[in-house]
């Protein structure tokens, strides 16, 4: 585990923070000069003002995306507002960066009112070919996603609801796969009505899970037909007419426990009473609500996933955003879409499954695990090189297949074109 003092000094030393500006063209001369200002800039100015759309030829915008938090719901901290996030921000520009090749700026705004960050990103966008939501509190993440997605024409995705549903349904239907589960009988019990709860039961609503067979529950317990304390719109989506309780209740005889919530919530005694070979991924940070050790006490049949980097199958949310990003930027693409999603958690999950030879670099991050599919391995390592040649052309196709994209790419060189980039990402 890292110090204190070593994260400190590693944002502090030399210059501070984590990002910088680079040019892209030459600025050696006047002529050079000349042509990034005055008075060359004038003719790509001319030509942008005639056809919008080559703005994207003559401007950064289409690998520009922006990271926007107002400070909210800052993982692990909390609360601790716009000025607080920014590390947090320039950290998520450096992760774009070193998985995707994607370009950065974080925008932190000083409010906690959502027509204020609403009406920012609205005013911003011209700028940037997409903007990330980041750390932006439940409930008002849900509005001002859902807005930002009607009134702009470039993807607004919040990673906190859809990066952990799309890395954790990857795993999800590994698991599944390994426990023989079929999707439309599956009992899954979700601890965690935020962001990322609501977002993962959508989505594991979208890839087959019956409404009746996902139990929400939160701090108060679950979240049923007909109760009033503690609601909100998007929390009564997924009200179940189930009678259970308590997440201990519901968790009796459940195929899938999914926690995003808070550490201890779950016991020993909760997991064994869950169902033949019981799924687990115990997702809150930086302590699961379970952690495996206890699970292995107590079931030698059971899948488990955690958010850590210490225990197999790593649910990390660097295994999603870059990559949707980049694929949906290569297409121009005006939203990040559901058959998107979907298409980057298939991508995932087929990674995983086929049994190629792991990446050298792979291992020597992970010396002490295996990478056979099963167990202990059902969803890609961050550092796999692959994930970006795998998830990026499932996303533009999606995009193209749907009709959100305004560019058209052929897939095959395409990907020719990403090999290209996964090395000259190594060299970061």
């Amino acid at each position: 585990m890292i110090t204190r003092e070593q994260a400190l000094a590693y944002h502090a030393q030399g210059r501070p923070g984590k990002i910088k500006v680079v040019p892209t063209k030459p600025t050696a001369t006047q002529v050079d000069l000349s042509m990034a200002y005055s008075p060359g800039v004038a003719e790509p100015c001319r030509e942008i003002a005639a056809d919008p759309s080559d703005v994207f030829k003559y401007t950064a915008k289409g690998n520009l995306v922006a990271v926007v938090s107002n400070g909210t719901a800052v993982l692990g901290l909390g609360n601790i507002g716009a000025l607080a996030g920014k590390p947090v921000m320039e950290g998520k520009g450096v992760l774009f960066k070193r998985f995707a090749d994607v370009d950065c700026y974080d925008i932190e705004i000083d409010s906690e009112d959502p027509e204020d960050v609403i009406r920012t990103c609205e005013l911003i966008a011209p700028t940037f070919g997409g903007i990330n939501l980041e750390d932006i509190r439940a409930p008002e993440c849900f509005e001002i996603e859902e807005r930002l997605i009607e009134s702009l024409d470039i993807p607004v995705f919040h990673d906190d609801q859809h990066g952990t549903a799309i890395i954790s349904g990857a795993a999800f239907l590994n698991a599944l796969e390994i426990t023989g589960r079929s999707i439309a009988k599956t009992r899954v019990v979700i601890s965690g009505a935020g962001a990322s709860g609501i977002a993962c039961a959508r989505l594991y609503h979208d890839l087959g899970v019956p409404r009746e067979n996902l139990v929400l529950a939160d701090s108060r317990g679950v979240v049923y037909q007909g109760r009033v304390e503690g609601m909100n719109p998007y929390k009564q989506l997924f009200a179940t007419e189930r009678p259970e309780r308590t997440l201990g209740e519901a968790l009796r005889g459940a195929d899938v426990f999914l926690g995003l919530s808070a550490a201890g919530v779950v016991t020993p005694d909760m997991v064994q009473g869950m169902a033949k070979h019981p799924i687990i991924f115990a997702m809150a940070n930086p302590d699961p609500e379970i952690l495996p050790d206890q699970v292995a006490e107590v079931r030698d049949d059971a899948i488990m996933a955690t958010g850590r980097s210490d225990y197999p199958n790593q649910v990390n949310n660097v295994l999603g955003f870059p990559f949707i990003f980049r694929g949906a930027l290569d297409v121009r693409a005006s939203k990040i879409n559901e058959p998107m999603k979907i298409a980057a958690v298939n991508a995932l999950a087929e990674l995983a499954r086929r049994g190629e030879a792991i990446p050298e670099v792979v291992r020597r991050a992970y010396p002490q695990e295996s990478f056979d599919f099963g167990v202990n391995y059902i969803i890609p390592k961050p550092f796999d090189p692959r994930v970006l040649l795998y998830v990026a052309p499932a996303v533009a196709a999606a995009a193209m297949e749907t009709g959100v994209a305004r560019r058209t790419v052929d897939l095959g060189e395409y990907e020719a074109r990403l090999e290209q980039t996964v090395g000259d990402l190594a060299n970061l």
